[in-house]
């Protein structure tokens, strides 16, 4: 069955999107090619496109058709991490003297990308409230070549209007990245909503056990996609076999696992806003948060992710997280498992200073997909009743 037949239905393109059953055997999931080089039919005939596995390699295209059809893309492209992903797009539509406009709440790990990497590159930069549009338009510049979204945010569960931002974008000129890793395809697709390139961490919820490191760009335009494989191919930050193999098992199952983190994460969440120690809960399920009725526009569901402040200040907010047993202590996300973590000594030290600085008595929480009364308890424990 072509992939272009597939039903559109989301579940059942997860499960059969790129997966074509193996042509030598009939095996229903596509092997892992362990391999480096591939035998040519004669000097320059590549049997299937194939020749070196930096360039292209069988496992990794599977995956990387299954991204595209989830995303409504055109083009899917996987690396070995989000930022090696990030870094591949940057290089592709950024040269010395553009300028971008970033959020003023993001990973910690792009802001770095972007404040001591790309700016050393000659890239300007500048910080918006992406989720007011008039303050994205106010930012831009002649220069501004890309507008950076994400949405939900990280750590602070903003939303951006991506099909506002979009029209922006277009009006000058500009390319809408959207980090939409929080989100994933299943519960948000950006592409549809006028986005030119979605990013994601697919060490998060596409994988969604905890075992691989990866990143992918999914673009609307076929030609910028061919833009971003040559750089791909030429920088060389191309995730292996194994490590595709792991993210296409994990987006078969995407679809059920984000429908269980987001009704947990709305059972934690309403907790939280009626406990006395917490003084504020941010989550965009929440119909007091000043991006629901957006989020509910854009959002199948309200994703897995959970910040909430506490009373206490920092060291407050340190031991919540220290005695947290169900809820494990590490930075990522998007596991089946539950993690917690203080973001400003954890994942955005790295914006420590900036204006993207978080508030020291932040947690954040992954909500995994255990039983919701077992992740209560143990949040009621740790916040001391």
């Amino acid at each position: 069955m072509s992939d272009r037949h597939i039903s559109q239905h989301f579940e059942t393109l997860a499960i059969h999107a790129g997966n074509t059953a193996d042509p030598l055997t009939g095996a229903v999931v596509p092997p892992i090619y362990q391999v480096s080089t591939y035998k040519q039919d004669g000097v320059g005939g590549l049997r299937g496109g194939y020749e070196y596995s930096r360039s292209a390699n069988p496992t990794r295209t599977a995956l990387e058709e299954n991204l595209a059809a989830l995303e409504g893309g055109r083009r899917g492209l996987a690396f070995a991490s989000g930022l090696a992903a990030e870094d591949c797009l940057l290089r592709t539509l950024l040269a010395p003297g553009d300028h971008v406009v970033i959020p003023n709440d993001a990973y910690g790990g792009t802001f770095r990308l972007f404040a001591k990497v790309v700016a050393r590159w000659g890239v300007e930069w500048s910080v918006a409230d992406t989720s007011d549009p008039a303050a994205v338009r106010a930012a831009i510049t002649p220069k501004t070549k890309v507008i950076w979204v994400e949405t939900p945010s990280n750590p602070l569960l903003g939303i951006t209007d991506i099909a506002a931002v979009a029209q922006v974008a277009r009006d000058a000129g500009a390319r809408l990245v959207v980090d939409n890793t929080f989100a994933t395809p299943y519960l948000q697709q950006p592409l549809a909503l006028g986005a030119d390139v979605v990013v994601h961490s697919l060490t998060k919820y596409m994988g969604g056990h905890s075992d691989v490191v990866g990143g992918a760009l999914v673009t609307a335009d076929a030609e910028l996609g061919e833009e971003l494989a040559f750089h791909q191919n030429a920088m060389g930050a191309v995730a292996g076999p194994f490590d595709s193999w792991l993210v296409l098992r994990g987006t078969k199952t995407l679809s059920v696992r984000m429908d269980r983190h987001s009704e947990n994460a709305a059972r934690v969440a309403d907790m939280l806003t009626r406990h006395k120690r917490v003084t504020s809960v941010l989550y965009p399920g929440l119909p007091d948060h000043p991006g629901h009725e957006v989020a509910a526009k854009q959002m199948r569901s309200f994703g897995g992710m959970i910040s909430f402040r506490v009373e206490g200040g920092e060291e407050a907010a340190v031991e919540v997280c220290n005695r947290a047993k169900v809820f494990t202590l590490g930075e990522s996300l998007g596991g089946v498992e539950s993690l917690i973590e203080h973001p400003g000594r954890m994942t955005h030290a790295s914006v420590a200073g900036s204006q993207l600085e978080v508030p020291a008595d932040l947690v954040r929480l992954s909500v995994g997909i255990e039983n919701v009364d077992d992740l209560l308890e143990d949040l009621q424990q740790a916040l001391g009743r």
